[in-house]
């Protein structure tokens, strides 16, 4: 990995790369790798923080009982895991 330093950074620009960051549960650093990621068609990695709304979907109790082991089965049947 390379380290990249940027001087004379824009207050505004700076301002304005905090609060993305802010939106995203990130730390500036991140948000930025990201965006030069997304930039030079790279794909990053996203490192954000979930919303409340997708931790509470993962939270649903299922509408039909399932089988476990037949799952785990069927997953190494299909060298998923």
């Amino acid at each position: 990995m390379g380290t990249l330093t940027i001087r004379n950074l824009d207050d505004r620009v700076k301002r304005e790369l905090r609060k993305r960051a802010a939106e995203h549960g990130v730390s500036m650093e991140q948000e930025a790798r990201e965006i030069l990621a997304r930039s030079v068609g790279a794909v990053a990695a996203s490192r954000r923080k979930p919303t409340i709304e997708e931790l509470t979907r993962l939270g649903v109790k299922p509408t039909q009982p399932f089988d476990l082991k037949r799952l785990t089965d069927e997953m190494w049947d299909e060298g998923l895991a």
